[in-house]
């Protein structure tokens, strides 16, 4: 596959041929989450006649979403029905029992970039492709249906009863995937939850930074870091991978 001149020097940062494994965050790197947060609270806020621009949710989203996952392990769906409720309580509006659900309840139903199945089944004829994400086992179970890729690892923060940026999880995906931390490349959309915790074990990462109304940081936490390498989404990275 030809690449260009600026393929070339970004491939060269980064010697693929060393990685039997690519780990890949779901929700925002694979999965559109965005459009899906969009389409769950947009209708609970103009039920309560409530405006915010698309970046400002975003961030409400990415505060309450941190703090929901700090402390104490809380299953996924109690997260985000956390995340509704603050926002509620920020915006000065009681949302129903039905409109809190909401938000978990659409997960099912986020569906995949553009790009994403055809750079997953591409990638998979040369390397090992496993998930690492912040949610539930059936919240993925449901996910992957969409993604049309059968992985060979799926870790979650279930199964760790800890959310990234904890090294729990990360760990845990070590263990069962079960290679040498040279030879597995770590790929999301966060810097905060994906690229630093993962280079402070010693992988290599490559941040995702997907378009998005609240540029670099997305619905995640803003955070600073430095990727071994950057790519606005999969289909580049397959032209630089392969």
């Amino acid at each position: 596959m030809a690449r260009s001149a600026f393929e070339e020097s970004e491939f060269a940062m980064l010697d693929f041929s060393r990685f039997r494994v690519l780990t890949f965050d779901c929700y925002g790197t694979l999965a559109d989450w965005e459009t899906g947060i969009f389409s769950a609270l947009r209708p609970i806020l103009s039920a309560h006649g409530k405006q915010i621009s698309d970046e400002n949710l975003l961030q409400l989203y990415a505060e309450f979403e941190a703090d929901a996952e700090s402390g104490e392990y809380r299953p996924y769906r109690e997260v985000l029905k956390l995340v509704v409720k603050g926002i509620g309580d920020r915006l000065g509006f009681r949302p129903s029992a039905a409109e809190i659900s909401s938000l978990p309840n659409s997960v099912p139903y986020w569906q995949p970039f553009p790009d994403t199945v055809a750079a997953l089944q591409k990638l998979q004829t040369r390397f090992r492709l496993a998930i690492i994400s912040n949610i539930d086992n059936d919240l993925f179970a449901a996910s992957s249906h969409h993604l049309k890729v059968k992985f060979d690892q799926v870790i979650t923060a279930q199964q760790a009863h800890a959310y990234k940026p904890s090294l729990e999880i990360f760990k845990l995906a070590e263990s069962k995937i079960g290679v040498p931390r040279e030879q597995w490349l770590h790929l999301g959309q966060s810097i905060y939850h994906d690229v630093i915790p993962a280079q402070s074990l010693g992988l290599a990462t490559v941040w995702v930074n997907r378009p998005s109304p609240r540029p670099g940081s997305g619905a995640a936490k803003a955070a600073s870091g430095k990727p071994d390498l950057e790519v606005p989404n999969l289909e580049t990275l397959v032209k630089v991978a392969l």
